[in-house]
């Protein structure tokens, strides 16, 4: 098998309502990748997660440097063609952030082929481990701009659909302003539902120390992006002096800068994205490297779980997957979950395959 062709896209789908959390507001979901085209008609998509800003620095990656490097490759040849795009000409201006996240979307797209080939969905091509069902926790609810009657209104609506755990956001101008909206949320689902909350790096070391102490009375399941995610020191830090975990990934590239976080015991939950580390291949030795230090693998889902449903099925120490449904109306074999669990996709591939009336009607290049 060859690769005869393989072309960017850009789609924007609607967020509906639009969305805040500390650093990000959203109207629309960029779902930006490549479509890789063979000689024996199996067509592979791959794709990352933006907040429909930039999406065109990724394409551009794909159709200038990278794509070129693919036509006449065997697809098979996964971490061969990782490698080389890795050490290719965007290696010199970017290791992380667009280059990588295109990156992300061709080893993706490689790995749906490979998957496709197989006759097997991905997540019993890459060996199964999970063989019925995962566990969802919902982060579909918790939005920063919602009032705290409307936050307390979706979180315990998502617990009656039969949720066991819940995300919020925190990281409003004032902390005590997010005390008593956890606490108010605490008191509405009980304690028996698991509850994490995710300040998106709004906190500095004093002021995550101080509330970190203080909410830890609320017993959270974890303590999500507390600081810049470049501090591994401040990480630890508050690791080590808090009795919440400390939870962590969705801004870290590559396995060296986890394999940091991760020996100096900085984080508790690896929340590894397969859109933002390079790809399927990246992401499973992270998940390797986890697993030797007993750590927990719960993925932040730039995909919006597609294809983190496979990675989580076929990973030993991935415990439970977010989820976010914004996006899975347009994939012929959508990420679905039932009374809290995700069901496990049955079709060949990565669930990566869009419907093309929805490829046309949101893309826009």
């Amino acid at each position: 098998m060859k690769i005869t062709s393989a072309k960017s896209f850009i789609l924007h789908v609607p967020i509906t309502p639009p969305i805040t959390d500390a650093i990000n507001a959203a109207t629309h979901w960029g779902v930006t990748g490549v479509r890789i085209e063979t000689d024996e008609g199996i067509t592979g998509y791959g794709y990352t997660g933006t907040t429909a800003k930039g999406d065109e620095m990724i394409a551009d990656t794909i159709d200038l440097y990278y794509a070129p490097a693919l036509v006449g490759k065997d697809p098979a040849m996964i971490k061969q063609i990782w490698d080389e795009l890795r050490f290719g000409p965007m290696h010199w201006i970017g290791r992380a952030g667009v280059t990588h996240m295109a990156l992300a979307a061709v080893d993706i797209a490689l790995w749906d082929i490979a998957s496709k080939a197989a006759n097997k969905p991905l997540w019993q091509y890459l060996g199964g481990h999970k063989p019925e069902k995962i566990k969802a926790y919902n982060t579909n609810g918790g939005w920063l701009n919602w009032s705290k009657e409307r936050l307390i209104a979706d979180m315990t609506g998502i617990v009656d659909q039969g949720f066991t755990a819940v995300k919020m956001k925190v990281g409003k101008p004032d902390p005590r302003e997010d005390f008593d909206r956890v606490r108010a949320v605490r008191k509405a689902i009980g304690d028996d539902i698991g509850l994490m909350i995710d300040v998106n790096q709004q906190w500095n070391i004093t002021t995550a120390m101080t509330w970190g102490k203080k909410l830890e009375q609320f017993d959270l399941m974890w303590l999500e992006e507390p600081l810049n995610p470049d501090d591994v020191a401040g990480h630890r830090k508050l690791a080590d002096e808090l009795n919440v975990p400390i939870a962590l990934g969705e801004h870290v590239y590559n396995k060296y800068a986890f394999r940091d976080y991760i020996h100096q015991g900085a984080v508790e939950y690896v929340q590894v994205d397969v859109t933002r580390v390079g790809g399927i291949t990246e992401w499973m030795q992270v998940a390797g490297l986890a697993a030797a230090y007993d750590l927990p693998i719960c993925p932040h889902v730039g995909d919006m779980g597609q294809i983190h449903q496979h990675l989580v099925a076929s990973t030993q120490n991935a415990v439970m997957l977010e989820y976010i449904p914004w996006i899975r109306h347009i994939f012929e074999e959508p990420a679905t979950v039932v009374d809290g669990y995700y069901k496990l996709p049955v079709q060949p591939g990565a669930s990566t395959t869009i419907i093309p009336r929805y490829f046309d009607e949101y893309r826009i290049r």
